[in-house]
């Protein structure tokens, strides 16, 4: 593993916990040597891992769709950036920078972008892990809700237990390191 994809909010939220957890969390993957891949925003939590993986000595790939520069002006000092056309370019290309995919607190989009992320897993389109650091337990409500939908029989208990949700960035890496994708859905069967 070399690089893990960081979404997480465009803002910093009300409690200063978020702000703390990510920066920890981007110094920490730098510690672990690993890439940070992220949208590439230097505003709200976004900048605030870009800037601690950076200051931890790390390095950090933005992706942006050319319409957002203006709007969140990149850090100039990110190891590299990548400039696509559209949203859909930019998840694409984070995905395929990627060998895991981590979420922080955040909102619509970070939800959006993570949740590809892990549709595209149970597919069988990659075989990444999917992790969630929860933060003051920012995504209980979340995952009762996933727990609701393999109740009602919409999600199969082997693509719930893909999702891997840890308080600590450290937590998320050691599990990680040893995970391995269930089937992928609709296997054909073999003969």
């Amino acid at each position: 593993m070399n690089s893990i994809c960081v979404f997480c909010g465009s803002s910093v939220g009300r409690d200063p916990s978020y702000l703390k957890a990510a920066a920890s969390a981007g110094a920490a993957l730098a510690r672990a040597g690993l890439t940070v891949v992220y949208g590439g925003g230097k505003v709200g939590l976004m900048g605030a891992i870009a800037d601690a993986a950076l200051d931890a000595g790390g390095r950090v790939v933005g992706v942006m769709p050319r319409a957002l520069p203006e709007r969140e002006i990149a850090p100039a000092r990110l190891s590299e950036l990548h400039v696509v056309e559209t949203m859909h370019e930019r998840k694409a290309t984070m995905a395929a920078l990627a060998d895991g995919f981590l979420a922080l607190p955040g909102g619509a989009g970070t939800l959006d972008e993570f949740f590809e992320q892990w549709t595209w897993a149970q597919l069988g389109i990659h075989g990444k892990p999917c992790g969630l650091l929860n933060v003051k337990d920012y995504f209980q409500p979340l995952l009762a809700m996933i727990e609701k939908i393999v109740a009602e029989g919409f999600m199969a208990q082997s693509y719930r237990d893909m999702l891997l949700v840890e308080p600590t960035v450290e937590g998320l890496l050691a599990r990680f390191k040893t995970y391995s994708p269930p089937p992928r859905k609709w296997q054909a069967p073999k003969p």
